[in-house]
């Protein structure tokens, strides 16, 4: 399956390239843009690793997360898209919905419209019959955009690494169909 361009009305989510390291390493470098779970920044080397693996499962697992791309800038602001989440076992076989903006570009429903743009897509070119996504309590902003998108709690659980409180939220093709029927 190839990883599709996606495009809103103010973004494009496209898949990433490894040029997109340099732009990359400053937005990961930004304490709060990986305040949950990390609670600050990442490297440069831990940024290249995560590029990497990105790219790498966009072959082996059919998903990955994508550029998310400000259309009136042609910036780079972050990421979203759909990707497996190998971080937590227990909801494996899942494909999760989720998002990174840079701070600057929070707060003006950006994430939202780039997760009902990942949804749709995953509902329909992707096939899915269930999409998650998972965050911590704390983070209020990103339990609002899944309670927008449709998303519902299903399980609360614990960062098997971290020890962090995670709630997962799901949003099934019929459900999430009928919301699209509803307007």
């Amino acid at each position: 399956m190839s990883i599709p361009v996606l495009t809103t009305d103010r973004l494009i989510l496209r898949p990433f390239v490894h040029e997109d390291l340099s732009v990359l390493a400053v937005l990961h470098a930004e304490e709060s843009f990986w305040w949950y779970p990390l609670r600050g920044g990442m490297s440069m080397e831990q940024t290249t690793g995560f590029l990497v693996r990105t790219i790498e499962r966009y072959e082996t697992d059919g998903f990955g997360i994508e550029a998310l791309i400000d259309r009136q800038s042609g910036a780079m602001i972050g990421w979203a898209g759909l990707a497996v989440p190998h971080f937590l076992p227990e909801v494996l076989p899942a494909v999760e919905v989720g998002w990174r903006l840079s701070g600057r570009y929070r707060g003006r429903g950006l994430a939202t419209e780039a997760g009902a743009a990942a949804l749709h897509w995953g509902f329909t070119g992707g096939e899915l019959d269930r999409i998650v996504s998972i965050y911590e309590p704390e983070n209020v902003a990103s339990g609002k955009v899944m309670e927008h998108l449709g998303l519902v709690p299903y399980l609360t659980t614990t960062h098997p690494e971290r020890g962090e409180t995670m709630i997962v939220t799901e949003l099934t093709r019929a459900r999430w169909q009928a919301r699209q029927a509803g307007g």
